[in-house]
């Protein structure tokens, strides 16, 4: 019997160092995260920081002869040009030189037909044609609440005689700080 007891005595033994060489340690710690964000805006739905369409201000079609035509520089979608910038900010947005600035009496800036010819234009901040946007003028927009914000401008083109028949264009430089 005493052998007895001393086999379930080792047995036992045996049981207990097994259970504990099995037993789960526990550890604890964290883990840090963090995001830096920036300032930033989109212009017609884009982002980036140059090369932006800022949109298009297309005149029509109208005949040689014609007086005035008026346009509106429209975004994508046709749309005017919509801004959305980062909540907090308060952009403003500059409209630069064209590639033919002053060349032709009438306007501050000038459609070119490519060979000689120029039609003079102005840009407006309002649809009445009062308000010039000079070269280099600066549209102030409302501090940003997250919402994108609409930006009208228009032009109106002045007619000349002699003026042919064709395709005339200008390109604007603008920029928008925020």
């Amino acid at each position: 019997m005493h052998m007895l007891a001393k086999r379930i005595g080792l047995s036992l033994l045996g049981l207990t160092l097994a259970s504990s060489a099995h037993a789960a340690t526990t550890v604890t710690g964290q883990i840090t995260s963090s995001l830096i964000l920036i300032s930033s805006c989109q212009v017609n739905g884009a982002g980036g920081s140059s090369g932006l369409n800022f949109g298009a201000l297309n005149f029509g079609t109208a005949n040689s002869l014609f007086p005035t035509v008026d346009g509106q520089v429209l975004g994508g979608g046709g749309g005017a040009l919509s801004i959305l910038c980062s909540s907090g900010t308060t952009p403003t947005i500059k409209v630069r030189a064209g590639a033919h600035d002053g060349l032709s009496t009438g306007g501050t800036r000038a459609l070119y037909d490519g060979v000689a010819n120029y039609v003079p234009y102005d840009l407006y901040t309002d649809s009445g044609h009062t308000q010039v946007l000079a070269i280099d003028g600066v549209i102030n927009l409302a501090a940003s609440t997250g919402v994108a914000q609409t930006v009208n401008i228009y032009g109106q083109a002045k007619g000349k005689a002699g003026l042919p028949a064709g395709t005339y264009s200008d390109t604007i430089s603008v920029e928008l700080t925020f």
